[in-house]
Parts: C-alpha cells; structure tokens; sequence
C-alpha cells in the first residue's frame, strides 16, 4: 500500500502529525507492506533565504495576527507536541526558507532507491531530524554548515550534500511534488494521500490514522470469501455433479 505525505519542514503540525502516524504505522500488522513517499510543500516560498524576524513576528507579520493570539497559538503546538513526546522550543526556531532543505530530501529519496529493501532508508531520518532541529534546537535552514551536519548525522556524505547545497539539484523534483500537490487539490499540510486514492488532512490522531491505514488496506485486500455449511451440489465449468 502506497502513502503520500506532503508536508513542510516548516509546519509544526507536520512534524506532530508524522510522529502520530509513524506510531500508528508501527503497529499496523501489515507495516511491511506499506511503502511511504515524503513529499515536498512550502507553506511560504517567497520567503527570504533567511528572516531576521522572530517566529512570532512573523506569523503576527505574515497573518495578521495579534501578537497574543500568535503566542496563544504556539503554545498550543507545543502542548500537543509535549503529549506526543515533543519538545518545542519555538522561541529558538529560525525563520527560513525550508526549500533548500526539501531538495536534500530529495536526494536522499535518490539513494534510498539504490539500497535493498532491508537496508533502512535515508529519507525518513533526515525528514525527522530537519523537523527535530528546526522545531527543538533552533536549526537554520539557511546555513549550509548546520544542514550538512544534519545530513552527516543520518549517513549522507559530506561531499555529496555540499554539491547539492550549492546548486540547483533536485529543484525539478522537489517542484514536480508541489505541481502533484496542486492537481490532487492539496493547499494545506501535513496532508496524507493512502493508495492515491483518499486524502486524509490534519495531523489526525493516532487512533484515527491506525483506522485509515486498515481500511484502505482491507478495500485494497479483501478477505477471500468463507464457506458456509457443507457444499452442496452444483454445476462447474467442467459440467454438474
């Protein structure tokens, strides 16, 4: 079964709601067959490489928002991040364009392709740790230095990040998601997208995840029928009894 995240390194949400349904997939009997697909969204691509203001002043900027209903706001991210295991430190979170960083993704989803199956994937650790760092630990998404030490953390090689850092590699990918995004109607993240068939938007739940991921699975898997009683007398393709 194929799932679709689109999400934003930038979106606090984004990184509550993948830590929700990583737990919900993690028990999910049939997570072996699953195959995830992270996929770029920019919640605000005319964004600065780097914004001198603080998180809050942006969004108070940005949004229109009074000052305290912005801080009203953040602490209940991090409310909701704490009860899933969260620490937000929103004060320390740096404001900067997140696409540079979404390209790295992109790369590691390229060597990802080239590993076995029972090898563990790049991807979904740089996806947490870019999350981590943004959100926890005042990671500059800007700063070329600060996202090669990331990319060094999860397996990636130096040489390799920094040949992307400073080109335009994987732009053509990273835009082709976000061209997906607009066709399936996706204008907000996190958003899951199960056997590109249903969305399921919000960081929802862990319970309500869980039941997306059996449902789809029984619809994609149906149980063969079951017997009832004896069998009777019938006719065959090769003739009746």
């Amino acid at each position: 079964m194929r799932i679709d995240i689109w999400s934003d390194i930038a979106c606090p949400w984004c990184y509550i709601g993948l830590t929700r349904f990583e737990k919900a997939l993690a028990d999910f009997p049939n997570r072996d067959s699953v195959d995830v697909y992270y996929r770029t969204f920019q919640l605000d691509p005319t964004l600065p490489e780097r914004d001198p203001r603080s998180e809050v002043q942006y969004l108070a900027e940005t949004k229109g928002m009074p000052s305290n209903q912005v801080h009203q706001m953040l602490e209940t991210v991090a409310s909701h991040g704490k009860e899933a295991g969260l620490d937000f430190q929103m004060d320390e979170v740096v404001v900067a364009n997140s696409w540079t960083a979404h390209r790295l993704l992109h790369l590691a989803k390229t060597l990802d392709r080239q590993t076995s199956g029972d090898e563990p994937k790049i991807m979904p650790k740089l996806k947490r740790e870019l999350l981590a760092g943004h959100f926890s630990h005042g990671l500059d998404l800007s700063d070329h230095d600060q996202l090669v030490q990331v990319a060094i953390s999860v397996g990636l090689d130096e040489d390799r990040v920094r040949e992307v850092l400073t080109s335009d590699e994987f732009n053509a990918e990273a835009q082709a998601d976000v061209e997906q995004a607009q066709a399936f109607g996706v204008s907000a993240v996190p958003t899951y997208v199960l056997a590109e068939k249903y969305a399921l938007p919000g960081a929802q739940s862990v319970e309500v995840f869980s039941a997306a991921l059996q449902q789809v699975w029984d619809e994609l898997n149906p149980t063969p029928l079951q017997t009832l009683g004896a069998e009777g007398e019938a006719c065959g393709v090769d003739g009746c009894d």
